[in-house]
Formats: structure tokens, sequence, C-alpha cells
């Protein structure tokens, strides 16, 4: 077993709300007042954390804006004292919280790097034999002799992301840098993380991407209004989290009373689950998942077939599945439960809302006797490094599916003439 790198006990943060030191009035405005007798509001943003993270550990910090994920790291990284308890950490801390923070704009890109690099922690040595590839990766060459005031917004941040990405600390915490730059310069962000991660130093990233956070990660802690309410691998945490107050949206059931529908036919319930019948709100991008039907046909006679449609957090409509079997062209009355998997390396990460609908569908009749749009919902995340329809790219890609394709490679031997297009 690990060392641990970080032991928190106990740990709260109490902000006093309201006026910030004295207040300064004229005698007469004092005399006027007189003395107050109400006591300052205060407010927790952290309350009764306990936690333990080992040496090379990889940790998520999710929860809605709020919850304490930043004073969290303030804390780790002693910018900010905890009201109460204690904690140790074990070994050089370096900080991503605030990209920038130490930057001066008269002076140049250059000397803003040896400057910033100082602020974090690393040695002018270190800076120097650094400084290319710091330049390089932040693709401000052409710059770096500028002052920083003239610089666009994308460069200043890159440039700095760049000088905090290049620390090597045994503790890197990180608070939402993964969204600094452009589309191109996330995705070299997002792999410096990872490469920052396989070389065993342990890091505790905040962000609001799941993607990032369930790609990068092997834990995830949940915090809300302060406190830690959730702590266990990224597709259970996150499937929590994207569900919000609202229970599980993976399970959805009705009463017979209440149930949607007609006389024809009524929907009792509709889940997710994983291959072991598990109901699931989080679900790995390679494995398959299942949507789960429950109705009752009460009028016999009638075509009553179970439909399906996809779609992605943004509202693009990734597909529609009806079940053929030609049992539903006719059913008898009764209660029937039918499953459509979907399999594996077919979907992409996002969060797919499902609808579902009981249809009479054949020449010249359609009629939707059930329609129940969102009836569930469930995540898909890239969780583990096994080879996915992604290979080995890690990265979150655009597109509301993402299927493993056959492919066919012919190899062309030395001496074979190749033809120009």
């Amino acid at each position: 077993m690990a060392a641990p790198a970080i032991v928190l006990e106990g740990v709260g943060k109490r902000y006093r709300l309201g006026q910030l030191g004295p207040r300064y009035d004229t005698l007469r405005e004092a005399l006027l007042r007189g003395p107050s007798r109400a006591k300052p509001a205060t407010f927790w943003a952290l309350q009764d954390i306990d936690l333990e993270i080992e040496e090379g550990e990889i940790v998520g910090l999710i929860g809605r804006n709020g919850a304490g994920k930043t004073t969290l790291l303030r804390i780790l990284s002693r910018i900010t004292k905890p009201t109460v308890g204690t904690g140790e950490l074990h070994g050089r801390v370096g900080s991503l919280l605030e990209v920038g923070t130490g930057f001066h704009p008269e002076l140049t890109g250059r000397e803003n790097v040896f400057l910033n690099g100082a602020v974090l922690g690393m040695r002018r040595e270190e800076v120097r034999r650094k400084f290319d590839e710091i330049v390089d990766f932040a693709g401000v060459e052409a710059f770096i002799d500028t002052p920083v005031k003239r610089f666009s917004t994308g460069m200043y941040v890159r440039l700095a992301f760049s000088i905090a990405a290049h620390l090597e600390p045994e503790i890197l915490l990180v608070d939402e840098v993964l969204a600094v730059g452009d589309a191109e310069f996330q995705k070299r962000s997002l792999g410096k993380m990872e490469e920052v991660g396989r070389s065993g130093r342990t890091v505790v990233l905040v962000s609001h991407s799941m993607p990032s956070i369930s790609s990068l990660c092997e834990r995830v802690l949940l915090l809300d209004s302060g406190r830690l309410v959730m702590d266990g691998p990224p597709e259970r945490v996150v499937g929590h989290y994207l569900t919000g107050e609202h229970g599980t949206s993976a399970l959805r059931t009705w009463a017979v009373e209440d149930a949607p529908g007609n006389d024809v036919a009524r929907l009792l319930r509709v889940r997710v689950h994983d291959e072991a019948g598990v109901t699931r709100e989080s679900v790995d991008i390679r494995d398959a998942v299942g949507i789960e039907v429950t109705f009752d046909v009460l009028r016999g006679g009638e075509t009553v077939a179970p439909l399906l449609a996809f779609r992605t957090e943004w509202g693009v409509h990734a597909f529609t599945a009806v079940d053929p079997d030609p049992r539903w062209r006719g059913p008898a009355p009764g209660r029937y439960v039918s499953t459509a998997w979907v399999p594996g390396n077919l979907l992409n990460e996002t969060r797919y809302g499902v609808a579902v609908f009981l249809t009479t569908i054949m020449p010249g009749k359609t009629e939707k006797h059930v329609s129940v749009w969102d009836a569930v919902a469930f995540q898909t995340v890239n969780s583990r490094s096994e080879p996915s329809a992604k290979g080995e790219f890690l990265q979150p890609w655009d597109g509301a599916v993402s299927p493993m394709l056959e492919w066919e490679v012919s190899a062309v031997g030395a001496g074979v003439e190749v033809l120009e297009p």
C-alpha cells in the first residue's frame, strides 16, 4: 500500500459574511448608531472533511459552483488556513489555481516566464532548462520578447498554463485550468495532464468537464455544500453527480393508475442497466448497456412495439431503434418486459436522454399509444485504459456516436509502384 501524500482530519473553513474590517464613521454617526449587538453572519465553505490520498493517485474533485472545491484546493496549497481541523502534505506542492498569477504586464513573455516560475516555486536553473519547452508548448515563440500587455487573452493564458504545467512537484493541484485556450490547446493540455499522471505524481484535479474527469482520474470526490458526500470510482460518482437532486435518472416507474398511455397500452417502468442486471447511471463506452421497458398491453389485436430515441446532452438526435419482433403485431393482453441492448464501442462520451414510445407502425397506420420524452438518462465515460473504439486517443471528441468500425488494410511491399491519384 502506497504512503499517504495528503491527509486531512476534520477540516473546515468558516467565512464571515458582510462587512470586512472596522467601519470608520464620524463621531456623530457613531453616537447615533449606537453599539451593534448583531452577531456577524458566518458561512461554512467546508465542513468535516476527512480525506486521505495516496502517493501517485489521480483524484478528481467535482461539485456544483459554491460546493467548496476551490476552497479545499486553497487549503491544500496553504493559501488559506482552515478554521478547524488538521492536514498533512508529504512532498513539494505545485498549484495551478489561477493561471497568470504573478504576471507583470510591462514585462516581456521571457521575463514573465522566469518571474512566474519563481512564484510557482521553480528554481532559476530549472526554468532555464525548461524554457524552450515551455515556450514551444504555449505556441508564443514569435512574441516571447513582447510585453505581455500586448498579448491576446489566449496567448496570455496559454503561456501561464504552460509554465505551471512544467513544474515537477510531488503533489499537483489543478483548478479548472484545462478550459483555457482554444480547442487544439485544450487537447494538448489534457495530454499534458495525462503525462503528469503517468509520471507517478499525486494529482488533485477540479473540473466541470466530466469526460476529462472520467478519462484522467481513477478516483473522484463529490463535494456538496462544503461536505464530502461521495468518494469512489469515476463512473459511479460522476453518474451520481449528474443526476442532481432528482434521484436516479436511470430508473423511472409509474403506478398503474398514473401510468402514461391509453386504452391499448400503458408504460410502467424504464430502466438503464448493465450486463449483470445492475441499474447504472454511468457506463463505460466499451460496455453494452440495456434499456429495459416494462409495459402493459390492455387490448389485444393491436400492433404495439417499443421504440426508443436517443439524444445527446446538447440535443443532437443520435439514433432511433424499434423492436422488430413479429410478436408485437398483435400481442395478447398482459405485462411485457422488453430490453434493447446498445452494444459496447458504439456510444460517444456524453450524456444520453432516452425517449420511450409504445407505437403502432404498419402500412397505412401510425399511432403512438405512449410518448415519454427523456424517460431515463445515463452518462457514458471513458474510464479504463484497455482498447476502445477511440484507440489510444483518450481526449473527448465530437459526435453523437463513436462506433468501432471494421478496417481493411493492404500492405504495399517494397518495389511496388504507387499510382498517383
